[in-house]
């Protein structure tokens, strides 16, 4: 499929052809103009693209364009299929509303030889497009060989292969081709009536299904990653700031209380001792105090001190410890490989 900056030479390699055949959802870009906009200029390539036309059914949509290069005038008339309900990496429907989408390709000659080559994309170009192409070609072979027993799926994929690897991306689109070229079988044998019951099973006269839209982006935040600033959600606020109103209660529930007659209401179990240096006066003001002295730095260790290191008390250190047990263990290890082995 074409992305946002290759319309323009997507357009200019389809001026020679006037089909093209859409399996697309949001993975490509928007190249033709919308019913409101009418006609979209590619800048790059000096096209311009008109939309003359739009039938839209239930899962398929057929668009006349107009193509025309501004340079030289030259016009072409362009048929659009595109099929609307396929999702990537999936099957359509039913072998019916598939079939019926495909003879109503064929029904408007664009697939005969005179017109030239055609156009067949979706998002990859293998695995929508690819169950497109392989039940087509094996239609149309059996309807040249009257024989539909002598064409083989299998073998008509692996030469297409050829010449586009990866053609049919999944199990499942492989399974549909097989039910589509059995289903389509029944009208190249001669029976006519298959093809007005493609039509009824696809509903394609139903009103299209409403797209949903992607849930909208979360807003970004605005605060720095410092924690400075608003926060954004006024949820968000409403937490924090119970949590701040709980804390301030817990604070004041647990600050102490006096009786009427001044004796505190809580005492440490340490005794009496300590307890009006703990808490302390309330009414009086915080003074700021000097900082204690920092104790004096011990000399520094001689070389010989760094490297052992043991414990203020004798005991050795974990470090020390642990290298103790690592070559315990080596040489228990290397005990019993000699006696195991030799």
């Amino acid at each position: 499929g074409p992305l946002p900056n290759t319309c323009g030479h997507f357009w200019e390699m389809v001026l020679t052809l006037n089909i093209l055949c859409v399996y697309v959802q949001i993975k490509c870009a928007q190249y033709w103009p919308q019913r409101e906009e009418r006609e979209a200029v590619f800048e790059d390539t000096n096209f311009r693209l008109t939309l003359i036309s739009e039938d839209v059914k239930s899962y398929y949509t057929v668009r006349q364009l107009e193509l025309e290069n501004l340079s030289t005038q030259e016009t072409r008339e362009i048929l659009h299929f595109h099929y609307t309900t396929w999702p990537d990496f999936g099957v359509p429907e039913s072998p019916a509303s598939f079939l019926n989408f495909l003879f109503k390709v064929r029904e408007s000659g664009c697939l005969s030889l005179e017109h030239g080559p055609v156009v067949v994309h979706c998002s990859a170009g293998i695995g929508r497009s690819g169950t497109f192409c392989l039940v087509d070609t094996c239609l149309l072979l059996m309807s040249q060989r009257k024989d539909p027993t002598s064409v083989h799926i299998q073998e008509v994929l692996l030469e297409m292969r050829r010449y586009r690897m990866g053609l049919i991306q999944t199990a499942d689109q492989l399974r549909f081709s097989y039910l589509a070229v059995i289903e389509g079988a029944k009208y190249i044998m001669g029976d006519t009536s298959v093809q007005e019951s493609w039509k009824e099973l696809s509903n394609e006269e139903d009103l299209p299904p409403q797209l949903t839209p992607p849930p909208p982006r979360p807003r970004p935040r605005i605060d720095p990653p410092n924690g400075k600033g608003e926060l954004v959600n006024s949820d968000t606020t409403h937490f924090f700031s119970e949590i701040i109103k709980n804390r301030a209660e817990i604070c004041a529930n647990s600050a102490p209380q006096t009786f009427t007659d001044g004796s505190e209401l809580r005492k440490r179990a340490a005794g009496e001792v300590g307890t009006s240096a703990l808490l302390g006066e309330l009414d009086e003001p915080i003074v700021a105090r000097e900082a204690p002295p920092k104790p004096a730095r011990s000399p520094p260790k001689t070389p010989t001190e760094e490297a052992t290191p043991v414990a203020a008390d004798g005991a050795w250190s974990p470090l020390l410890t642990s290298v103790f047990m690592c070559a315990v263990l080596a040489v228990g290890a290397y005990a019993c490989y000699r006696t195991y082995f030799h």
